[in-house]
């Protein structure tokens, strides 16, 4: 018997259970994944509290873990028991001591890529790919706003971001955050509790704007997003931690400068097995060239709850990951 957190319904952290669920054999295609660490993403907490509707109910939550195959079912070719795989990408249900998945949604690791490193940068790895290489390709010399830079997703665009060359204003909730931000090559940190995130990057840009801002946040962000694009600008707006924006209304794109505005998501972005893969190892050699994931917080899967009111409270800084 094995171990997983389930919902029955959305709602609070409390919604989060522990239960003992049968995993089974893998079947033609599948594998039988005993998971070794997973990782924890402000995706779940939507899926959690209804921002995002499941498919069904009961289930397990979560999108990304890192383990090693203990079966495999017929015609999977390329895997074996012992394979040390990773996956990101695919409908929830990583929150499990054990999980069957398709064999075409799991990614080999290389040897320098260890376990947890691999749960807590796969889905936020490929996210920044996508955001950077090809939702909006940044080139050299190019400025770029991204918001919550001291988050997971955020220290690893900062990182990347640098390796292509980017200019990169983030925006922070503290000055503990500015400063790991800067830590991980952010060139100009607003913390944006006492400071005018508009006027900073008009100063920053000596008010040409950015071509690209990446917004997480959303509704508290969005307008001042919005207010520091340069003409035909690319809003790419990847989440709401914080709601949806009020009364959007397309007209404004117009009267700020023929903006543009995207509402991405990782999974259509790996939807097919060579863009997974594509992906992925984009992310890899990105790694070995000294992208590095902060893995500043680890806890038991059992304990998902307490991990969800930290990352809800902003608490938490770089990766989390649950350890099984």
């Amino acid at each position: 018997m094995t171990h997983a957190i389930r919902i029955h319904e959305q709602g609070g952290p409390d919604v989060l259970r522990w239960e003992s669920v049968e995993v089974g054999a893998p079947g033609s295609g599948e594998v039988r994944l005993r998971q070794t660490a997973v990782g924890l993403n402000f995706l779940d907490v939507y899926h959690r509290n209804g921002a995002y509707q499941l498919p069904e109910l009961p289930t397990a939550l979560g999108m990304e873990a890192a383990g090693i195959v203990e079966e495999v079912g017929e015609g999977v070719d390329g895997l074996k028991p012992g394979d040390r795989v990773a996956y990101a990408g695919y409908k929830p249900g990583a929150y499990a001591q054990a999980r069957i998945m398709p064999a075409e949604r799991l990614v080999s690791l290389p040897d320098f890529i260890e376990d947890q490193q691999a749960a807590a940068m796969m889905l936020q790895g490929m996210t920044v790919e996508y955001l950077i290489r090809r939702t909006f390709s940044v080139q050299e010399g190019q400025t770029v706003l991204f918001h919550a830079i001291a988050g997971g997703v955020g220290l690893l665009a900062c990182q990347w971001l640098k390796q292509l060359g980017a200019v990169v204003i983030g925006t922070a909730g503290s000055e503990e955050k500015a400063a790991l931000a800067s830590a991980h090559g952010c060139d100009h940190v607003i913390i944006y509790d006492h400071e005018d995130i508009v006027e900073r990057v008009n100063e920053i840009t000596d008010g040409a704007g950015v071509p690209v801002v990446y917004d997480s946040v959303g509704k508290d962000t969005w307008d001042a997003s919005i207010a520091s694009l340069q003409t035909r600008g690319v809003m790419v707006s990847f989440g709401a931690s914080s709601g949806l924006p009020d009364n959007f209304s397309v007209n404004q794109l117009q009267f700020k400068g023929s903006l543009y505005v995207t509402r991405p998501t990782l999974l259509h972005y790996v939807a097919t097995r060579s863009d997974l893969l594509g992906s992925a190892n984009a992310l890899f050699e990105a790694a070995k060239n000294g992208l590095k994931v902060d893995i500043n917080q680890t806890f038991p899967l059992e304990d998902t709850a307490l991990a969800h009111r930290a990352l809800e409270a902003r608490q938490t800084t770089g990766s989390t990951v649950l350890m099984t």
